[in-house]
């Protein structure tokens, strides 16, 4: 991969205003061709589930592919960059047909962040390079159900990495392929699926949510502005690090934060999910993701995940050539069928005795 370097930087921002008209208008085209693709495999009745494998990968690679590259900085939280991935999912939504579920009508919800930042986050902040930081974004696209009875599946992911930070082997991006690329590709591949398949009885809301890397501020907007009820949200299920397989569990399986707290997990299992137990309950991952802020205001919300505690976390080497494609395909399509069940069925979760994480202790 190039080394990044500071005269590049500075060439990138003084184009910034052209290169942003051209990457809005290459995301469509991208969108078209994918959403065209993806069609013609229905159409074509090669599967009522899924297209072709080599489509299918060949739509998470150009995902992943635009995500994580060089030339999106890591998609530094609240930064421009990260506007761009918002940006990026929200042209995906909108040439899908998905229902705007932002701001005025849009795809994309605008989070002003505190005005100055808490000191905490800004000596975090200062071991990574100076960016304006004063406003985040996350996209948001509704598939409408065909219930009259509004109840929600959500789905979501993070935009946002860490940026360009302290050089490691001569590398300054945080490219952030794993964290959280592979996540926000899955959302949108899922979306491709569902929206080009039979509508599904209830509605399923798309979120991509910006600025989990300083403390979640994207999602705590959705929660102040949902754009449903957050009473009618049956489920969320968060996807967060499925670039690459865990070796502490069976091949070709995802483990489920917070397995145990409610019956989702296993429920969907006897759907056809392939999901375990997290084995790693030391590291508190049910916590440390978009879906614990949910669940504390009692949604049953948990996050989907295969990392194997991997040595490139929040290093510059979380870049695309370390993930691994056969497995993330695989990964999304394994969730479609069981997505599809709990949006078609009267089904709902609940939290386990005693589980609930309302009751729980604030998260450190």
């Amino acid at each position: 991969m190039p080394i990044y370097n500071q005269s590049r930087m500075q060439k990138s921002q003084s184009q910034y205003p052209l290169r942003i008209a051209a990457l809005v208008f290459c995301i469509f085209a991208i969108s078209l061709v994918s959403y065209s693709q993806l069609s013609h495999s229905f159409d074509a009745g090669l599967s009522k589930t899924t297209p072709t494998p080599s489509t299918l990968e060949r739509e998470v690679r150009a995902d992943m592919n635009f995500l994580a590259d060089d030339d999106m900085h890591g998609r530094g939280s609240a930064t421009r960059d990260e506007h761009i991935a918002a940006l990026f999912a929200a042209a995906q939504f909108e040439a899908l047909g998905l229902e705007p579920g932002g701001d005025n009508g849009s795809f994309l919800q605008k989070i002003a962040l505190p005005s100055p930042l808490p000191e905490r986050l800004q000596q975090s902040l200062s071991k990574f390079q100076e960016r304006t930081r004063k406003e985040t974004w996350n996209a948001i696209g509704i598939l409408r159900g065909t219930s009259e009875k509004e109840e929600v599946v959500l789905l979501t992911a993070h935009l946002d990495h860490l940026g360009v930070g302290p050089a490691v082997n001569g590398d300054t991006i945080y490219n952030g392929a794993d964290d959280d690329a592979s996540g926000t590709t899955a959302v949108l591949t899922l979306a491709h699926l569902l929206a080009t398949g039979p509508r599904p009885k209830r509605t399923i809301v798309f979120a991509l949510f910006g600025s989990e890397e300083i403390g979640g501020f994207g999602n705590q907007a959705f929660l102040q502005r949902p754009p449903v009820p957050l009473s009618s949200i049956v489920a969320n299920l968060e996807f967060e690090m499925i670039g690459r397989p865990d070796s502490a569990v069976p091949a070709g399986t995802l483990w489920l934060t917070g397995f145990d707290r409610s019956n989702l997990g296993p429920e969907l299992a006897k759907h056809g999910a392939h999901l375990v137990n997290d084995p790693h309950p030391k590291e508190l991952f049910f916590q440390r993701s978009d879906n614990y802020a949910l669940a504390r205001r009692g949604i049953i919300a948990h996050t989907v995940s295969s990392f194997g505690l991997h040595k490139d976390y929040h290093q510059p080497s979380d870049e695309l050539r370390r993930i691994n494609f056969n497995h993330m395909t695989n990964a999304i399509a394994s969730m479609v069928g069981p997505i599809r069940w709990l949006a078609d069925s009267k089904w709902k979760p609940e939290w386990n005795p005693g589980r609930n994480p309302r009751n729980d202790q604030p998260a450190r």
